[in-house]
């Protein structure tokens, strides 16, 4: 059932008559000190002084100052939009703090200056660095408030938007799983009736936001006048109550104003005419706040002066101090790009002699390493679709048995919705930082694509946070073809996965580096992409000798056989097409070629592929991604760098067409590399 916040009325905690002047005054104090950094920031701009982004806040103000004090920084998580000036101080942030992110210091506690102005943070009191993809990080706090739960904590998750980020469909993601999983959670519609210049009625069917979200279970949905402190200060609290109490998600749908432009980059006369404008600095909050204290008696206007004069002291000592205080330095860029992952003591260049442990498939030696680290770590968990229905455990039930063993709060299944999958998973891991989250991204890594919004935001969350919050995740994927599954089932995406920083890409194609790798992954920090050649999965040309504690490092190549004459550097599905291509030739010319398996594509082994070029003076790259764009241009723009003066040829490629992967077998083999491409492209290599 869902009741707007006017039907309750008698828990009204908050009114002028029964707050105390203490209170008033924090409330007066926090607003007047917001107020004026508000309408300070854009002279910093000005004066060439920096804060080039900033969106003003004002109009907003009693829904900001509310979400602040409601938020505890112990038990609560925020996650406030760029607008958030006044949520952040009032949930403690002080002067000096806003000023030095504004204009981008190395002091700023929210980033060090790396993330735009007008993103305020500062998450050691868990006030999160979020996007400026709006609205996305109401899947983040979807996803910590899952932790929440988990860990049995009295908290919340907070998070603050503009009524037009909730047209984004991650942000109708975030709140049909909250109401699904029943979490605690607070989505805030800070509802102004413009997207920058587009007005409400072009955004959405329903007049107010929330409208939009009515039908969806276990959800409350509280309305309130944004512009009123103490409507906003008792909904807020009212919801906060709710969500711990129920266990549920609430919406809180703030009407407001704004008084200003979207931002200092935008016109708002161009778009909203005079009578519209006079009109919404009449309804100023502040103002009448300030009216509604003088006229209560409890203040004089003397006294609110005198509170304007010592907010604007503070103002400007912490403007002298920030201006004072040190600028990025440009060394740092490197800093902070990829967590240090998790180094391995037994087995430092991921390499064993085959003397312990026992023979597996790929698919065996993915499932028993899972379970191996879910008992290591108590604070593993794992989900995706298909993941815990009865006996099942993936599409290809590579988690076949895990929910039996470990539970389904720490094995289960996610909508069909990969943005969410990710997006929950990096909320799950700010909980604390033992979490370690696998996710299926997608049953197919070529479903993986609606996710790359999620994906890209969470490879620089460690950069733009300064090495304050990294999400600790593995995202394994089904990859490759050679299954006749044409689109969506049969392509492999790593090239466009090695794009970005901040992640870490492995490929393995043997049952023991895919146990090794996997168990990295999952006790290194950071963001790691596991790519899976699924054709490999039950192939017995990819079974090894696994020792039940194998470990292997990131970036460390895998010379697979020994060579004099041509250097072949592949991975994944197209290793043991080179392997045997490579025995053919021995038998055929009498040339020995070295195979050297990368196994990790990022970070990438480039010593050992100049190492081994520089041996054999010839080098071919094979993988099964398009020649066009595909990884292999990288490593052959390595060589052809760094070692083009130990070439005896030019660097040969081999991989798919140009093309998408066909369903028909006959197209799939035209498109996809195989065995007698490999040996026609080594050929080519040894003859020139």
């Amino acid at each position: 059932m869902h009741l707007n916040f006017i039907e309750m009325a008698e828990k009204r905690k908050y009114t002028l008559d029964n707050t105390s002047k203490e209170t008033l005054e924090n409330w007066y104090r926090l607003l007047t000190l917001g107020r004026q950094l508000d309408e300070k920031a854009p002279n910093y701009l000005k004066q060439a002084l920096g804060w080039s982004y900033h969106a003003p806040y004002a109009g907003h103000d009693g829904i900001q100052l509310a979400i602040g004090q409601v938020f505890d920084r112990d038990k609560d998580f925020l996650f406030p939009y760029y607008r958030d000036m006044l949520t952040a101080i009032s949930a403690g942030l002080t002067a000096e703090e806003v000023i030095l992110n504004g204009i981008s210091k190395a002091t700023d506690v929210a980033g060090g200056g790396r993330h735009m102005s007008n993103h305020f943070a500062k998450p050691e009191w868990n006030i999160q660095n979020v996007s400026s993809a709006t609205g996305n990080h109401t899947l983040h706090a979807a996803g910590v408030a899952r932790s929440i739960k988990i860990y049995k904590t009295k908290g919340v998750a907070i998070s603050s938007q503009g009524e037009s980020s909730t047209s984004e469909g991650y942000v109708f993601e975030a709140i049909n799983g909250a109401s699904k999983e029943k979490l605690p959670v607070i989505f805030v519609f800070q509802d102004n009736q413009y997207g920058i210049s587009v007005p409400q009625r072009d955004q959405s069917a329903n007049r107010r936001a929330a409208e939009n979200y009515r039908g969806m279970k276990n959800l409350k949905i509280m309305y309130c006048d944004g512009k009123n402190v103490f409507d906003s200060m008792n909904t807020m609290d009212a919801a906060k109550e709710h969500a711990i109490n129920n266990n549920e998600p609430v919406i809180v749908h703030a009407n407001c104003l704004r008084i200003h432009s979207h931002s200092n980059s935008d016109a708002h006369e161009l778009y909203r005419d005079d009578s519209e404008r006079h009109c919404v600095r009449l309804s100023d909050p502040l103002e009448r706040f300030r009216i509604q204290l003088i006229h209560s008696g409890k203040f004089t206007e003397d006294e609110l002066l005198i509170i304007d004069k010592e907010e604007k002291k503070i103002i400007s000592a912490a403007h002298k101090l920030a201006l004072k205080a040190p600028n990025p330095d440009p060394k740092t860029i490197y800093d902070f790009v990829t967590p240090e992952p998790y180094v391995s003591e037994l087995y430092p260049d991921g390499l064993h002699d085959g003397s312990k442990g026992k023979s597996l498939r790929l698919i065996q030696a993915l499932n028993q390493t899972l379970k191996a680290e879910f008992r290591h770590n108590p604070d593993t968990f794992i989900f995706g679709q298909d993941m815990a229905n009865k006996d099942k455990g993936g599409i290809f039930n590579v988690s076949k048995g895990m929910q039996q063993e470990f539970g389904p709060e720490r094995v289960f299944n996610a909508p069909i919705a990969e943005d969410f999958i990710l997006g929950t998973a990096n909320g799950m891991t700010r909980y604390n930082d033992k979490i370690r989250v696998v996710v299926e991204g997608a049953e197919f890594a070529d479903y993986f694509w609606p996710a790359m919004e999620q994906l890209v935001d969470s490879s620089h969350d460690y950069w733009r946070s300064n090495g304050q919050f990294a999400p600790n995740v593995t995202i394994r994927l089904a990859s490759g073809g050679y299954i006749g599954g044409g689109l969506y089932h049969s392509q492999t995406i790593e090239g466009a996965l090695t794009t970005f920083p901040g992640l870490r890409v492995v490929y393995p194609a043997f049952a023991d580096d895919a146990a090794g790798l996997l168990r990295t992954s999952m006790r290194s920090r950071g963001l790691t992409l596991f790519l899976e050649p699924k054709a490999l999965y039950n192939d017995p040309i990819a079974e090894t000798i696994v020792p039940d504690d194998f470990e292997v490092p990131f970036g460390k190549a895998r010379v697979r056989r020994e060579g004099s004459d041509l250097s072949i550097i592949t991975y994944g599905n197209t290793l043991p097409m080179c392997l045997k291509a490579a025995d053919q030739i021995k038998e055929e010319l009498g040339k020995e070629v070295e195979v050297i398996d990368l196994r990790s594509l990022l970070p990438l082994d480039e010593d050992s592929i100049l190492k081994s070029v520089k041996k054999t003076n010839r080098a071919l790259v094979v993988h099964e991604d398009k020649v066009f764009a595909g990884f292999g241009g990288e490593v052959a723009a390595l060589i052809s760098d760094q070692a083009f003066n130990f070439l005896d040829a030019p660097v040969k490629r081999v991989g798919s067409t140009f093309t998408p992967v066909g369903f028909n077998r006959i197209l799939e083999k035209a498109i996809l590399p195989d065995i007698e491409k490999i040996l026609v492209a080594i050929r080519e290599v040894l003859e020139f």
